[in-house]
């Protein structure tokens, strides 16, 4: 694994995400493929997606920075650890702080809200995402640690 700042130094043109994620999930440091969902305060397609088998994928969930309810859950994270996601990066809130601590995934998100979201299956699955100042696309990759998050179109080695 390599540190954010050691990959910024070495491919100076990756793109950092200029936001202040806090670290929620049993790892800090994570890596991997990009699988993309946006929804809006919508749940049940995130479920979906880390019901699916994985080999170390990242799920970036775009939840438009909305903090009127949490994309996540210690249910939903322990789903992911069981399948096989390296992390989740959610653009927006999750609940359930002191259940998702003791998962083994990698887990960035604006922030915690104790309201659960709705489960109507609404919101886009493999799709290009804006945040911030970013754009990511599914197939990308994805470069977490206590520094942030390095994003790139290729897996660097």
């Amino acid at each position: 694994m390599n540190y954010t700042s050691d990959i910024v130094d070495e491919f100076p043109d990756v793109k950092v995400i200029s936001l202040p994620f806090n670290d929620y999930g049993g790892r800090t440091i994570f890596e991997g493929c990009v699988e993309t969902l946006q929804v809006n305060a919508d749940n049940a397609l995130v479920r979906e997606m880390l019901s699916k088998k994985v080999d170390g994928s990242v799920l970036v969930v775009d939840g438009g920075a909305s903090f009127k309810t949490a994309l996540l859950g210690g249910n939903l994270a322990t789903l992911a650890e069981n399948n096989g996601w390296a992390g989740i990066i959610i653009y927006g809130c999750l609940r359930d702080m002191h259940e998702i601590r003791l998962v083994d995934i990698g887990c960035k998100a604006l922030g915690s809200c104790p309201r659960k979201s709705k489960k109507n299956g609404t919101g886009k699955i493999g799709v290009e995402l804006q945040i911030a100042d970013i754009s990511i696309e599914p197939g990308y990759y994805v470069y977490c640690d206590l520094d942030g998050v390095v994003v790139s179109s290729k897996q660097l080695t």
